[in-house]
């Protein structure tokens, strides 16, 4: 397959990803004899055409898309994962040591505690169990997990307890994660439980800071949660939808797109 035209490839690309859910980079440069960088190049071409979904060395089907679905977080973490990591540094550019912070549960909202080497004193209030293991391996930080009952999906707290908890926190900022997001419809989950957590902590915010990636644009979910005007700003990816940004900006939205 040296001679293969791009186009060729990339209808292989998704011949292979008909008959199998992921595809791996190496093997397809195997199969083929293209260069790796080459099927990197393809595979990025076919996601931002939505024909598929990036995962960490490789590619996978793009499933039916139901945003009703209350996705495992394994799974999201495979999704546009690069991207993920990009938005989290850009939010930690937002923080200043001795910030007292809120981080959501999520994907993109774990790369945000991912990013806080070059602090040395922090506040940071989570509802996620994993954010609240990944922060531990800095040693250096006050960090508060909210309590309540846990939610295997996402591992994240809910419930009461987790509500009680929440309601003596204030005035911080609140760097949320966002499974749907529309101008019409704002910010929307497939979860009650997790909606009505992230209502209290849009209410007791300083600013609130909304991370995700660009595929949850245009979308809605079974819970709203709140209005696009209640959100401060957003960190996205620049395969944001046309026009998207300007309208952001028309309803009082800071956007910043990495």
């Amino acid at each position: 397959m040296h001679s293969s035209s791009a186009k060729e490839r990339r209808a292989l690309i998704m011949r292979l990803l008909e008959q199998n859910e992921e595809v791996q980079v190496t093997d397809l440069s195997r199969d083929t004899g293209i260069s790796e960088v080459t099927i990197r190049k393809d595979l990025t071409i076919l996601q931002n055409r939505n024909l598929l979904i990036r995962t960490r060395g490789g590619a996978m089907r793009r499933p039916i898309e139901n945003q009703n679905e209350d996705t495992t977080i394994a799974k999201k973490r495979m999704f546009n994962f690069r991207e993920k990591e990009r938005i989290g540094e850009e939010a930690a550019k937002l923080i200043k040591d001795g910030d007292f912070i809120m981080l959501d549960s999520g994907t993109t909202t774990l790369e945000v505690a991912r990013h806080l080497e070059k602090f040395n004193n922090l506040h940071i209030i989570t509802n996620a169990m994993n954010i609240a293991t990944e922060l531990m391996n800095y040693k250096r930080f006050d960090v508060v997990l909210l309590g309540g009952n846990v939610r295997i999906n996402s591992h994240s707290t809910v419930g009461p307890l987790a509500l009680s908890v929440l309601r003596n926190f204030s005035r911080y900022k609140l760097f949320l994660g966002v499974d749907s997001f529309s101008i019409e419809n704002g910010v929307s989950t497939p979860s009650l439980e997790e909606a009505l957590l992230n209502q209290i902590m849009i209410q007791q915010a300083d600013k609130v800071i909304a991370v995700f990636d660009s595929s949850k644009f245009n979308k809605r979910s079974f819970v709203h949660i709140a209005d696009a005007d209640q959100i401060d700003c957003i960190i996205t990816d620049r395969a944001i939808p046309p026009g998207m940004s300007s309208k952001l900006k028309t309803v009082g939205i800071d956007i910043r797109i990495v």
